[in-house]
């Protein structure tokens, strides 16, 4: 469910960029990005922080494109996100007792303290990477080229990413305990 909230935002903004143009794609965006924010409000009674700086940042690059009709505002967006999450992610390494991806509730993947510290720091390579490949793809390929890389493209590249990251957690993963056999050998039914 929160991955389809998550994407939700920018499927709107392709289907308001499909049928409209960039400008009401951006509109459609930045409510979306708030919407968001209060639907997880309502749900849980948390800010979600990653939405707020997301709807933060698309409402002042949005309102920029929207004010001076330049469309190369709302492309740096990802450059911005991208490049907050990872300041943000490697700041945790400095400011707390644990990095931020550590943080997460351990019920999820319980990990010793020095692997939390190297997932934090891929993720904020990764992020680093990501907000470096839209430059190129906002500023040399065509407005509906980077809408579907924004899209479809950066999504599919952070589930390739996650993927990437089972080889080294596989171990900590928590494992299901065998099924208790019978006297004969054979599993209790």
């Amino acid at each position: 469910m929160k991955t389809l909230m998550d994407m939700l935002p920018a499927l709107a903004f392709l289907a308001a960029y499909l049928v409209y143009d960039i400008y009401v794609a951006t509109i459609v965006l930045v409510v979306g990005l708030y919407l968001a924010v209060v639907v997880h409000w309502l749900r849980t009674r948390e800010v979600h922080k990653m939405h707020l700086v997301a709807a933060l940042l698309a409402t002042v690059l949005g309102g920029l494109t929207l004010l001076l009709r330049d469309p190369m505002f709302i492309k740096l967006k990802p450059t911005a996100v991208y490049a907050a999450f990872a300041a943000i992610l490697a700041g945790s390494h400095f400011i707390g007792s644990k990095p931020l991806m550590a943080r997460i509730p351990p019920a999820v993947i319980p990990l010793p303290e020095h692997v939390w510290r190297k997932v934090n720091a891929a993720w904020a390579g990764f992020f680093v990477f990501c907000a470096l490949l839209n430059l190129p793809i906002a500023f040399y390929l065509s407005e509906q080229t980077w809408v579907l890389v924004k899209t479809f493209g950066f999504t599919a590249l952070m589930f390739l990413f996650i993927i990437a990251h089972i080889p080294f957690v596989y171990d900590y993963l928590p494992k299901e305990a065998p099924a208790a056999a019978n006297d004969d050998g054979a599993p209790h039914a």
